[in-house]
């Protein structure tokens, strides 16, 4: 009896976590594919300033501080007012995707340019 209450537990085990999606967060290669998607090479590029900093600047700006992660989610997530790299002022562009994953690895994308 024990034994077959054994079996019944661990096929309901299973099938919970068949019925559970597995996603995976963003790797870094789909990093830079989705931001242009979503229009941020527009205002940004790898390595010189456009409308907004560079990704290398960002990342020197944020390089060893401890709320750097949660100041670049708040950009991507809030669309605050943000300062150009001429001196006018505009509505940050909020990011698509609401995935934690995705936006941490984002996040440290941009950290590590």
């Amino acid at each position: 009896m024990k034994s077959i209450a054994m079996k019944l537990a661990q096929v309901f085990a299973m099938s919970a976590v068949l019925s559970v999606p597995a996603y995976a967060a963003m790797s870094e290669a789909d990093v830079e594919p989705y931001l242009k998607k979503q229009g941020c090479m527009k205002c940004h590029a790898m390595d010189k300033t456009k409308k907004g900093p560079s990704y290398k600047k960002l990342a020197e700006k944020f390089k060893g501080k401890p709320d750097s992660e949660a100041k670049i989610l708040k950009n991507l997530t809030t669309s605050p007012m943000v300062k150009l790299e001429d001196g006018t002022e505009e509505e940050h562009k909020e990011i698509e995707t609401k995935d934690k994953g995705d936006l941490k690895a984002i996040a440290n994308w941009i950290m590590t340019r």
